[in-house]
C-alpha cells in the first residue's frame, strides 16, 4: 500500500478506513471491530477515520472497545477523528438545535471525551468538521495550536472547509494544517473545478476524500458512467468500485479515498483499486461520461 506524508512526521495509508458506519452494524463487539481492521491492516490500510458525531456519538467508544481489548493494536494505526457539529441527539439530546462549536473550550472538551471513548493518548490527525460561520479564527486556532503543543493531538486539519475558510482557520494558527477532508468522487466532481483541489495542491496538501463511491449511488447508478465503469472492471477483472476509486488515486492532488463499509469482504478488496491501470483517456473517459457531455 502506497503511503502519503501529510507532514515531517504523518504518513498515512493511501486509502483509509471510514468508521461512520461502525456503530450502526448489527454486530459491534470488540472481536469484529478488530477483524475489520486486521482486514485493513492485511491490505496495508492503517490509517482510520473517525468522528465524535458518528453513531449519534457512539462510533468512537466502539472503536476504543477493540483498542482496549487488543494491546499493541492502537500503535499500527493512525486514527482521525473530527468534532465541532453539536447535534440533538445522543449526549447532545438537551441541544435545542443543530449547530457548529469552534470555541476552544468546546475543541478541548471533545478532545478529551475523544481520546476517553478510544482509549489512547494521542489523536493522530484532529479535524474540524463543519466551517463554522461563527469561527474566531484565533481562538479556534490558538487552542488547535494548543492541543498539537500538549500532545494530545499529533495534527490538525479540516473537513469541508472551503479555500478561504483553510486560510481564515491557518491565519490563527502557528501550526500547518495538514488535510482538508472534502467530498469528492465521480458523482461529485466539483471540486475538481471549483478551486478546492487547486488550494490543496497549490500548498502541497494531500486531500482526503470522504463518499468515494457517490453515498454508494456509484454501485447502484445505471447512467453512462456506470455503464463505462463496468466495462473498464470487467476487462481489468476488477469490480465497478476499485474503478471508481482507482480514478480518484490517479489525480495528481495525491487524493486519499475514505473508504466505508461494515462488510469483511468488501473491506478485503479495498486495495484493487492499484490494480486498475487509469491512464489520462480512461480518466477523462469516466469523466465525459460523468458528466454527460465532453470536455469544452
Amino acid at each position: 500500500m502506497d503511503r502519503v506524508a501529510l507532514s515531517d512526521t504523518i504518513d498515512f495509508s493511501r486509502i483509509v478506513y471510514g468508521m461512520w458506519r461502525l456503530a450502526d452494524d448489527a454486530n459491534t463487539s470488540p472481536a469484529h471491530v478488530r477483524a475489520k481492521i486486521d482486514a485493513c491492516l492485511a491490505q496495508g490500510i492503517t490509517t482510520m477515520d473517525q468522528a465524535d458525531i458518528y453513531g449519534g456519538y457512539a462510533a468512537e467508544e466502539v472503536l476504543g472497545s477493540a483498542l482496549k481489548e487488543n494491546p499493541g493494536l492502537r500503535d499500527q494505526l493512525e486514527i482521525v477523528t473530527k468534532c465541532d457539529i453539536v447535534a440533538p441527539i445522543g449526549k447532545y439530546a438537551d441541544r435545542r438545535v443543530k449547530h457548529y462549536d469552534t470555541s476552544a473550550a468546546h475543541l478541548q472538551a471533545s478532545v478529551e471525551a475523544s481520546l476517553t471513548h478510544m482509549g489512547i493518548e494521542q489523536i493522530d490527525v484532529l479535524l474540524i468538521h463543519r466551517p463554522d460561520p461563527m469561527m474566531n479564527a484565533a481562538e479556534t486556532g490558538g487552542a488547535l495550536d494548543a492541543l498539537i503543543d500538549s500532545g494530545k493531538i499529533k495534527a490538525a486539519g479540516v473537513s469541508n472547509f472551503r479555500p478561504w475558510d483553510w486560510d481564515l482557520l491557518q491565519s490563527g494558527m502557528t501550526h500547518k494544517l495538514v488535510t482538508n477532508q472534502i467530498e469528492i468522487s465521480l458523482a461529485a466532481r466539483d471540486g475538481l473545478i471549483n478551486g478546492d483541489l487547486a488550494h490543496l495542491q497549490q500548498h502541497r496538501i494531500a486531500p482526503m476524500a470522504w463518499s468515494p463511491l457517490g453515498g454508494g449511488s456509484l454501485m447502484t447508478d445505471t447512467s453512462a458512467v456506470a455503464t463505462k465503469m463496468d466495462a473498464i472492471a470487467s476487462a481489468q477483472g476488477v469490480d465497478r468500485a476499485a474503478v471508481a476509486v482507482a480514478w480518484l488515486l490517479a489525480h495528481p492532488a495525491g487524493i486519499l479515498p475514505v473508504m466505508g463499509t461494515n462488510t469483511l469482504a468488501r473491506i478485503a478488496t479495498f486495495s484493487d483499486a492499484f490494480k486498475v491501470d487509469m491512464d489520462r483517456q480512461i480518466w477523462f473517459e469516466l469523466y465525459e461520461a460523468a458528466n454527460g457531455q465532453e470536455v469544452p
